[in-house]
């Protein structure tokens, strides 16, 4: 049994032919659409969205030329990623929750060094320049909802 990552369908219109994935850290999830019966908590490991050639153009004109986040239209349904229970139900064990901070870590300390070295560094490309500037959005509008949720109670 295969329980690695699969490709899946191009998370903006469902096209099953893809030309680019992003991998976002697990809380990003709720900033997709339709994310709400996802326990971002169980999830281990990254999610991956993928994208078609046509709406990959528009998600780097969006994120480069309007500095827009494309995820509020992306279906969590179409993204890819593991639960904890599907761990569970494969090795027959009861396993803790996941420990985000790390992984959260590694993926903004490497999304901050990306953008600052973009214009230097001639192994980065443009799938790199998006994906780190989605991960830095995402991970600073969590904050912000997490910070104004703590300011209401």
């Amino acid at each position: 049994m295969y329980t690695g990552k699969t490709k899946q369908p191009c998370c903006l219109c469902g096209n099953p032919d893809t030309a680019s994935r992003l991998d976002l850290p697990p809380r990003a999830v709720q900033l997709l659409d339709n994310s709400g019966p996802i326990a971002w908590q169980d999830i281990v490991g990254e999610v991956s969205i993928h994208f078609c050639a046509s709406d990959w153009e528009t998600v780097v004109d969006l994120v480069l030329d309007a500095g827009m986040s494309p995820l509020s239209r992306c279906n969590a349904a179409r993204a890819d990623f593991d639960l904890r229970e599907d761990f569970e139900a494969l090795l027959n064990e009861v396993r803790d929750e996941p420990d985000q901070a790390p992984l959260e870590r590694e993926m903004r300390e490497e999304s901050r060094r990306v953008i600052e070295a973009y214009d230097e560094d001639d192994h980065l490309d443009v799938r790199d320049l998006v994906e780190a500037r989605v991960i830095s959005w995402a991970l600073a509008d969590l904050a912000d909802g997490a910070n104004r949720a703590a300011a209401d109670d």
